[in-house]
């Protein structure tokens, strides 16, 4: 597939690095231009390219930015087919992009950014970390190997999200329309716990949005208590004990 990936930060130069590797024509845009995309990401095969050329005639674009800027894409997409996946991988955390009222008072994240952009969006890549994602993927059928949620209006724009998560090493799991991605978001039972294929199901079922709202605005209370240099696994045991 031709795919673009806007965002060559810790998630985006992730997938852009994985999904080259997989064989796929990968570009990435970044925000300071295709000059400053760090030569590691390009070193699968992904090409730096400059953000408007980037999002023509691609079959998917995928959007690893900051929350907030999403909206800051509008104008970018506005030309881009109908047909083009987009994918959104961000996550909302007011400790990092500030208050925003009507996600404060409710509305979804992917809800809100499919607004902002005026057209549907994929939430794909949100809920797993990404030390998860650059070390954790594993070929299809390895035991034990790690699920990450889809959830879109479109099945169709699903099923490719769906596969791309699995070309990147994890198994995808069908998490339903993009009502339903509030049990992926932070800080869910199923967010960022490295979770199996037959474990994902319940835990996406058992999230509560109070609660997982709580949780996720005392992370960084709950990070103090690691230490001055905790490890991914310390992050991912601190994520699952919220939910016990």
């Amino acid at each position: 597939m031709k795919i673009t990936v806007i965002g060559a930060g810790a998630i985006g130069g992730n997938l852009a690095s994985k999904l080259a590797a997989a064989g796929h024509d990968v570009q990435v845009a970044g925000a300071r231009g295709p000059e400053a995309v760090p030569a590691g990401v390009l070193e699968s095969g992904a090409r730096a390219e400059a953000l408007d050329a980037a999002v023509r005639e691609r079959d998917v674009i995928i959007m690893s930015i900051p929350f907030d800027r999403v909206p800051e894409l509008a104008d970018v997409l506005a030309s881009v087919p109908d047909e083009t996946v987009v994918i959104d991988t961000t996550n909302y955390y007011p400790h990092l992009n500030g208050r925003i009222e009507a996600v404060d008072n409710g509305q979804l994240e992917s809800v809100r950014n499919a607004e902002a952009l005026g057209r549907p969006l994929v939430k794909a890549w949100n809920a797993a970390l990404a030390e998860t994602q650059r070390t954790k993927g594993v070929p299809a059928g390895t035991p034990g190997r790690i699920a990450i949620p889809v959830a879109a209006d479109s099945e169709k724009a699903r099923r490719v999200a769906m596969q791309l998560v699995d070309d990147t090493g994890f198994d995808p799991y069908d998490a339903g329309v993009l009502a339903d991605s509030w049990r992926q978001q932070p800080m869910g039972p199923a967010y960022c716990t490295e979770l199996t294929l037959d474990e994902i199901g319940p835990a996406l079922a058992a999230a509560d949005p109070d609660k997982d709202t709580r949780v996720r605005d005392s992370v960084m209370e709950r990070f103090a208590t690691l230490g001055d240099a905790p490890t991914h696994k310390d992050v991912v045991e601190m994520n699952r004990a919220a939910h016990r």
